[in-house]
């Protein structure tokens, strides 16, 4: 498998969806309508200060009947962030979004935020790994 990094170039989709840690839950929420995402970073500044998700909005707004308008994104995003590096291997990156449970992983170089994976970007990766394998098994078992 190839690195983050590498993932990351293929990605169809450019940039990052992110709000600021002055936003509303409401704006959090919208801007992964407009990006069909399912998790958007929190920004302070240019600095990374959290990743609010689906499971945030159901788990710490939805099921605690807050007020999506009025709640800030800070109080309720995830704080305690995982990351990886994009020099890392891929195979390191879904390691870790398996073992935490999370299907969202910024990529940070430095202090950079760069850009984020999420598993259905490595399940792909995966998916046209084994379509070359197979084609490449069929190949040489139907040449002999």
């Amino acid at each position: 498998m190839k690195t983050v990094n590498e993932i990351l170039a293929r990605k169809t989709r450019v940039g990052v969806v992110a709000v600021s840690v002055q936003a509303t839950v409401f704006d959090a929420v919208r801007e992964m309508d407009r990006g069909n995402t399912g998790a958007v970073v929190v920004l302070d500044g240019d600095r990374l200060a959290g990743i609010f998700t689906e499971r945030d909005l159901m788990r710490r707004v939805v099921m605690k009947g807050r007020d999506i308008g009025a709640t800030p994104v800070a109080e309720v995003m995830t704080s305690e962030l995982l990351y990886t590096e994009p020099a890392d291997a891929a195979e390191s990156a879904m390691a870790k979004m398996t073992r935490h449970r999370c299907r969202h992983l910024p990529v940070v170089e430095g202090e950079r935020l760069v850009g984020v994976l999420s598993i259905g970007d490595l399940m792909k990766e995966i998916s046209e790994e084994q379509d070359v394998e197979i084609r490449f098994l069929k190949e040489y078992i139907y040449s002999r």
